[in-house]
């Protein structure tokens, strides 16, 4: 057996959030998210990520929580400015002010089932990585990370010309609302789904501000978002799609999809990544609409 189920892999981030004109710094990246998350949802797995040596201790959070963490020196660490003007938790203006190194194969030689590409930019996953990692076991791809470009430090969305060629090697395909329409034309969200799982992502999910679907070319599963806040909508997606990739592993799509829905939910309650119990989450579930 691999000795991890996943490995997490992407960019842990020194960020700046500003929501309706007020900023404050905080610890952000898709792996970061996803490393909570996945510490209370039953799986063996560890992250591997890459910034500047003098930002190592951005990782010490990580390490206190009891998550494995290789830390690979890059040049820079990735910082981003998250702009909320409004409460559309879909609708922010993100600006790169730098990035860390990109990806490589000879980055990540530990085995896993799964291999968890938390990206937040083109250029942080080449194409060949994907190539290489589906021969290992299976791959679960932001779509983020295929589309979001940053142009003189503002970011801007481009469809992925190569996406009819690597997405049949996605076994799990994570994109929210706005990302789904740059890669398929449609702003119908179940469409945008079947055209990514045509496309061959095996289970699509997309993410929106109300409610989480999946696809998976047979059903169209969906489940609600039922926060009593939005204070920590910040990493909202990041988890989703690990808490479902992670619950996914021994239970069927519909059960996880609302495991999903429920976890995320919790951690939209309460800024940073989620730090509940997996009891909570159970008890959730049972609450969401059905």
């Amino acid at each position: 057996m691999p000795p991890y189920d996943i490995i997490i892999i992407g960019h842990v981030t020194s960020d700046i959030l500003v929501y309706k004109g007020e900023a404050s710094g905080f610890i952000g990246g898709g792996a970061y998210f996803s490393a909570f998350a996945a510490r209370r949802s039953d799986v063996r797995f560890c992250v591997i990520t890459k910034l500047a040596p003098k930002d190592f201790g951005i990782l010490d959070g990580l390490k206190k929580d009891g998550i494995e963490v290789t830390a690979i020196p890059s040049l820079r660490t990735t910082s981003i400015e998250n702009v909320f003007e409004t409460d559309d938790v879909d609708r922010r203006k993100v600006r790169l002010l730098s990035q860390a190194d990109p990806f490589h194969p000879a980055d990540i030689p530990a085995e896993a089932k799964i291999y968890s590409l938390a990206g937040l930019f083109v250029g942080e996953f080449p194409d060949s990585l994907i190539v290489h990692l589906a021969r290992k076991g299976e791959v679960a791809l932001d779509l983020q990370a295929k589309l979001r470009y940053s142009e003189a430090g503002t970011f801007a969305f481009k469809d992925w010309p190569d996406k009819e060629k690597f997405l049949p090697l996605v076994t799990y395909l994570k994109a929210d609302s706005l990302e789904s329409e740059v890669a398929t034309g449609t702003s119908d969200r179940e469409e945008a789904a079947g055209i990514l799982h045509r496309l061959g992502a095996k289970e699509v999910m997309i993410t929106h501000s109300s409610e989480v679907i999946l696809y998976n070319g047979e059903k169209m599963f969906r489940a609600p978002f039922n926060p009593d806040n939005l204070s920590g909508r910040t990493g909202r997606g990041d988890t989703c799609f690990i808490s479902y990739v992670c619950w996914r592993r021994t239970h069927g799509i519909e059960e996880s999809l609302r495991y999903a829905a429920a976890l995320t939910s919790l951690k939209m309650e309460k800024p940073g990544p989620f730090l509940g119990t997996r009891e909570e989450v159970l008890a959730r579930m049972k609450t969401l609409p059905r």
